[in-house]
């Protein structure tokens, strides 16, 4: 993408005038309305572009809001939903820490009140959209051990004591600036609190749905133009004097993958249709962003391996989503995280 492996600021301002930035957030806000499907198209053709940076880095806005709309007061909302909707503004989510990520309820970054402010300590780690964000929907300890002691905290980058590090070299998603963040005696105002004292948790966990269906939605559109550059060379690749596809070990692989593709996508539409209509989700988003992880997985490395030595060289699309693949089974809940879930739902 140039620029030193990031997205120009100027993205962000486009994306919202199309109304893209919008998509799935109240008009009253500055969002542009529509249903999940209508995220979920949004979400496939933004993968198009080939680069997972860049659709994390607009898509960065998708956790770091929602808390703000669940909790936050219509003062709140107005100062700190519209001007990021206008693309005036990046936000980011601030949960994950050096010593805890899955483990929400572990993190040790310390608020303290001081009159109108509350004094914030500690950093978090692998934040999306980190180093350019203007502000931080950011999860920090005001009260004692375990979730209960979890408050939510909207952080201005301007704010004193507030400091980023060097973006983050990353295997894949290089158009996605990621940086650790460091707060250290930031005074930020009492005002910027979501709803109450203890209600962190809470604002974290309602909007996991709605990420984990992405993730699932990135992985499965990263797969399927896998399979799609695959089908493509073994078109055009010519072995033995006959293209790829003229061996039946080529056309059976395409088969499988094309079949895992296909089963993917429509367990995560069959999930979305459920959430749209307003029926809770946990153990089978999870389920399906595990599933369409491992599909990803066999799918990208399939396509570097139909390539041959062409798969390793990045002048081909498929060593871009293998790398970018690795993180997607990683973010927003690792399989293991998922597992734990889906098997605790069942027993």
């Amino acid at each position: 993408m140039g620029r030193g492996w990031r997205i120009p600021r100027e993205i962000f301002k486009r994306a919202a005038e199309t109304g893209f930035l919008g998509i799935g957030y109240p008009e009253e806000y500055g969002g542009s309305g529509g249903d999940i499907f209508l995220k979920v198209v949004a979400c496939e053709e933004i993968m198009r572009s080939g680069s997972g940076g860049l659709a994390a880095s607009l898509g960065s806005l998708d956790i770091g809001l929602p808390p703000i709309l669940a909790l936050g007061t219509e003062e709140q909302k107005d100062k700190f939903v519209r001007p990021v909707l206008k693309g005036e503004k990046v936000a980011a989510l601030g949960i994950t820490e050096p010593n805890a990520g899955s483990d929400v309820a572990n993190i040790q970054t310390k608020a303290v009140r001081d009159g109108d402010y509350y004094i914030v300590n500690g950093s978090k780690m692998f934040i999306t959209s980190g180093y350019y964000a203007d502000q931080v929907t950011c999860a920090v300890r005001t009260g004692g051990e375990g979730a209960a002691g979890i408050s939510l905290l909207v952080i201005e980058s301007d704010s004193p004591g507030y400091s980023v590090s060097s973006k983050l070299k990353k295997m894949g998603w290089w158009a996605s600036d990621t940086a650790q963040i460091f707060f250290n005696d930031c005074r930020v105002p009492a005002a910027n609190l979501l709803g109450e004292e203890g209600q962190g948790f809470y604002g974290i966990m309602k909007n996991f749905q709605m990420e984990r269906l992405s993730l699932a939605l990135m992985a499965n559109i990263t797969a399927q133009m896998a399979l799609e550059e695959s089908i493509k060379y073994s078109k055009e690749r010519k072995a033995f004097n006959k293209p790829l596809t003229g061996f039946q070990v080529t056309r059976h692989k395409i088969a499988e993958m094309a079949t895992l593709v296909e089963a993917s996508r429509e367990f995560i539409y069959r999930v979305a249709a459920k959430m749209d209509a307003g029926v809770t989700q946990i153990k089978e988003v999870s389920m399906a962003k595990n599933f369409a992880c491992m599909v990803s997985d066999k799918v990208t490395y399939d396509a570097v391996q139909l390539h041959g030595g062409y798969g390793y060289m990045r002048e081909y699309p498929v060593e871009r989503f293998f790398r970018d693949n690795r993180l997607l089974s990683i973010g927003g809940g690792t399989t293991e995280i998922m597992n734990e879930i889906i098997s605790k739902m069942i027993l």
